[in-house]
């Protein structure tokens, strides 16, 4: 069986959250509005786990009020060219890895950063899956328009909706952050989805969620390969269903500067600066498999690594890089997950900055 490698985009590739950024940039008070609506979303698929719902879902949410404020398909593509920040190492990562085993990018992002990204990297579209998107396709009267802005007016007046770790239901949140998720249920299903520009709700598909898991399968049938034969490499809520479904099928789910939703459905954590180590990972997975690569994380050293059965390219350019301390990789178990989360999500932070590493 052919051996695959699958990767998000944004964390394992790039440093963005595109959509955070072009909302920020382009709609008045867009970050705050982007946060609360997104961890709206998190309620939404984690909590509620509403059924025609997909984690992710924040990049359709917010369509009709970058339509109101002007944005165009163009100024979407130019905006993702001109801002795009990838994580050291990341092009010639991927490069490697292409060149070696059929390697596939599954992002809920917006098919113009993907572009972008491709672009940056040198990698074939084709072999991408993202959040399919037209906003010029879609007219918006001046009254609807008014509505929309009165409504980012409100949100951006929201207090931040808050998820306690451990929650499992919508009932353990605070009567704050419950009062605040039933406004959002009237603005976006009682009042938007019923506006003419609504219909982008049911045009719209984002790439997250069971959506990832289904592409995840689209690869396997495309290859000719199994479950088995996969390393999938993710970092947030929008990657949840496809870690698992890798996990449960013995491929190798790996978070890389994950969040909660990531480290706790991922075989191995990885917290880096660069991607090289993604190289290293996928090197070994796919001369040896996951056993080998689990042993060789278990007993991660730079004596063990001059040891693996890697290219000597990588595995000099990789060690030439890191002299001193290489990046941390983990075994995932549920005695220390708690502890690797902590870990996990500091460094996260650390690397994409706060507002991006704390959202889902």
């Amino acid at each position: 069986m052919t051996r695959v490698f699958i990767s998000d985009c944004e964390g394992p590739i790039s440093k963005n959250d595109n959509a955070l950024e072009v909302t920020t940039h382009f709609v008045p008070h867009g970050k705050r509005i982007f946060t609360t609506i997104s961890k709206y979303d998190d309620i939404l698929a984690d909590l509620i786990r509403r059924l025609d719902y997909r984690a992710g879902g924040t990049l359709m949410l917010i369509l009709p009020f970058l339509k109101a404020y002007g944005v165009t398909d163009r100024l979407i593509r130019e905006f993702s060219h001109d801002n795009l920040t990838l994580i050291p190492e990341a092009r010639r990562t991927m490069t490697n890895i292409k060149n070696n085993m059929p390697t596939y990018i599954v992002s809920t992002s917006y098919e113009q950063y993907i572009q972008a990204v491709c672009k940056a990297i040198g990698f074939p579209l084709e072999n991408t899956y993202s959040t399919k998107l037209s906003l010029d396709k879609y007219h918006i009267d001046s009254g609807e328009k008014a509505q929309l802005k009165k409504a980012c007016g409100e949100i951006s007046k929201m207090q931040i909706p808050d998820i306690p770790i451990g929650a499992s239901s919508l009932a353990e949140l605070s009567a704050k952050t419950q009062s605040v998720v039933e406004r959002l249920d009237q603005i976006f299903w009682r009042v938007i989805q019923k506006m003419k520009i609504g219909r982008i709700y049911s045009d719209i598909e984002p790439i997250g969620g069971i959506g990832k898991a289904e592409a995840v399968r689209d690869v396997t049938r495309r290859v000719s390969t199994t479950l088995e034969e996969v390393m999938y490499v993710g970092d947030s809520i929008t990657d949840e269903d496809a870690l698992k479904l890798v996990k449960k099928h013995n491929g190798l789910a790996v978070s890389f500067n994950g969040n909660r939703y990531a480290v706790k459905n991922a075989d191995i954590a990885v917290m880096s600066q660069d991607s090289q180590v993604t190289d290293v990972i996928a090197e070994i997975f796919l001369c040896s498999g996951k056993t080998q690569t689990l042993n060789l994380v278990s007993n991660w050293s730079r004596r063990t690594l001059e040891l693996a059965l890697i290219r000597d390219v990588v595995k000099k350019r990789f060690l030439n890089m890191h002299p001193r301390n290489l990046p941390k990789t983990r075994i995932v178990t549920n005695e220390n997950m708690e502890n690797l989360i902590k870990e996990s999500s500091k460094f996260r932070n650390k690397v994409r900055g706060d507002t991006v590493g704390r959202l889902g």
